[in-house]
């Protein structure tokens, strides 16, 4: 019932949103985060008077009785040959000096291990010393024993970059190693900035980390994993995203520990805690995030999301919590306004666009490919939506949402923006290359005069000045055109209905794909013209360049497209009989 609401509401919008071009996937509503119960209390988490949880090869496999965990978890870390030797030379630092310090490695590296996946980002954590001043004895011994340190660097704090605590880095047997000391913090109300610092013991540092399974501790001086809140390693086991603490308090401390629960429950396909889910979607929450919180640092948070092994369970979390909008901030002045039911709309096409990748084998989609189209898909919806800027010129809101909302490269903005142009182009191609007539396609300018082109070459031409437009992301914009072919259907009822044929989408992708292979146009960006600006000018007798110039260089390009073995000489010929026709016309 809740769905058929929300596709009236939806249906309501259809004119305004442009959207009968879109073919949808069945959408996976998650539970509504209306439904969560807000009557849990939040979780207590008291302070340890006893002793924290230590896991030794005997005993961690018998610490957690409960039965049937869903992860494979190991029973100890197992540590590579470089990681032992650098441990070695660490604990002989200590010895050497006589130190009393416990070495920690925190975080994702102990949760990697002992998942039995292979990690290189090392983080020690001190007890009593700062990174820098163990750093400078690490160097030290290692002189004393004929060794020679690398790369020695100490990043200071810099809290306009929510950078809050000094780390020191250095690079043994050719891996990178940050040292930071235990650490306990405050903070004011509307600030990451602490208010108040100090070195803390190993149970605060632990408590005060975003999630319980990357709470975990190895301690380098006994060679055994220290669970301090004395659930990680439970909920690891059992696959569960929590906070040490209450989860409000834990995200109020640092919102954007709300996304980093996200992206790691997708990662590693977990499932987020019910009062975590609860304090993630409150009012309160998504007001600090979007104030206390950077957009470069959330921008980041998504890049790894979309770049990451499940990017559609991220943004469907995203949109369950009813963070969307609050992660992907629309300028005010949006022309015509997104309804907020556009947002399942959204993570239907990523998800479709995700499912059919995953069919296709005719091409391999590289690691960029893959990331980039996540976005592209995810904002298919809205590609037609602008927002004006300061001089009154029209915007794609997409670019808004890349490089104000989330601060990513202008790169990333403009690939995606043109992938969306592109594939309005291909919605108009497609079916010529599949029934091959030699039609002349309307409604799209293609920034070329077609009239010399011979009508058995001018799908090869037109296809062949999209690819260079667009080059090796050609296939990316194929994919998603022919999700939303053809651009002429209603596909709402689909919608409602969740019927989706992708076998039929993945089978007119290949036939497409094979034509233009079949056309020797798959790498046609690579093709040099054979008649350069210079050359124009000459041929021409122009004494500067300049648009004409520009616009012979497009006319080359598509009589070359259309004459694939012409020669230098014959596009030399045909550019003086074509100049000579066009200055009697204008006689």
């Amino acid at each position: 019932m809740l769905l058929y609401k929300a596709m009236r509401v939806f249906k309501s919008f259809k004119i305004a949103l442009k959207l009968d071009a879109l073919i949808l996937p069945p959408l996976s509503f998650r539970s509504s985060v209306a439904r969560f119960s807000t009557s849990l209390g939040a979780p207590k988490f008291p302070r340890r008077t006893r002793p924290p949880l230590i896991l030794s090869t005997k005993s961690m496999a018998s610490s957690i009785s409960t039965p049937n965990p869903v992860v494979q978890v190991k029973d100890k870390i197992e540590l590579t040959e470089i990681e032992e030797k650098i441990f070695n030379r660490l604990l002989g630092t200590l010895r050497h000096f006589n130190l009393e310090t416990q070495l920690r490695v925190a975080g994702g590296w102990v949760r990697d291990k002992l998942l039995g996946k292979d990690c290189y980002d090392i983080d020690i954590a001190l007890d009593n010393m700062l990174g820098s001043e163990f750093v400078d004895k690490v160097r030290e011994y290692l002189l004393t024993v004929g060794e020679e340190a690398q790369g020695v660097a100490v990043i200071p704090c810099n809290p306009e970059q929510s950078k809050h605590l000094e780390t020191a880095r250095m690079r043994i047997f050719d891996i990178w190693i940050d040292f930071v000391n235990l650490r306990c913090e405050e903070y004011s109300e509307n600030s990451r900035i602490p208010t108040k610092q100090k070195f803390g013991t190993a149970e605060e540092d632990a408590y005060r980390r975003d999630l319980t399974i990357n709470s975990l501790f190895y301690n380098i001086n006994s060679s055994l994993v220290e669970d301090m809140t004395k659930r990680g390693i439970s909920d690891l086991k059992f696959g569960k995203i929590v906070t040490p603490l209450p989860p409000k308090a834990t995200f109020m401390d640092d919102p954007l520990r709300v996304l980093r629960a996200i992206r790691f429950c997708a990662r590693f396909e977990f499932t987020l805690d019910e009062e975590l889910k609860v304090a993630a979607s409150c009012e309160e929450v998504k007001a600090a995030l979007a104030a206390k919180i950077s957009r470069e640092r959330i921008g980041v948070e998504i890049d790894l999301m979309m770049a990451g092994n499940q990017p559609v369970k991220a943004m469907s979390y995203i949109c369950d919590l009813t963070l969307f909008w609050t992660v992907f901030t629309l300028p005010s002045n949006t022309e015509p306004e997104i309804p907020d039911v556009c947002n399942r709309l959204c993570i239907a096409c990523q998800e479709a666009t995700w499912n059919l990748l995953q069919l296709i084998k005719c091409v391999t989609f590289n690691d960029e490919q893959k990331r980039l189209s996540m976005y592209a898909a995810l904002f298919l919806p809205i590609r037609k939506f602008t927002f004006k800027d300061k001089k009154s010129k029209k915007i794609p809101v997409v670019n808004h949402i890349f490089r104000e909302s989330l601060k990513r490269k202008v790169s990333d903005a403009e690939t995606v923006v043109q992938l969306h142009h592109a594939l309005e182009k291909f919605l108009t191609l497609i079916p010529l290359l599949v029934s091959k007539e030699e039609i002349q396609p309307n409604g799209v300018d293609w920034g070329v005069d077609c009239a010399d082109v011979p009508d058995t070459s001018r799908i090869r031409v037109l296809t062949g000045l999209l690819l260079r437009e667009i080059k090796d992301f050609w296939p990316v914009a194929l994919l998603l055109a022919t999700l939303l072919y053809p651009a002429n259907v209603d596909y709402t009822e689909d919608l409602l209905n969740r019927r989706f044929e992708l076998e039929k989408r993945k089978e007119l992708f290949d036939v497409v794909y094979n034509e233009i292979v079949k056309l020797g146009l798959q790498n046609v960006w690579e093709v040099k013209p054979l008649v350069n600006g210079k050359e124009i000018m000459n041929i021409l007798q122009l004494k500067s360049g300049g648009p004409l110039v520009r616009e012979w260089q497009q006319k080359i390009l598509a009589w070359q497209l259309a004459r694939p073995s012409g020669t230098f000489e014959e596009c030399q010929d045909w550019i003086r009989e074509s100049h000579s026709k066009r200055v009697k016309l204008n006689e």
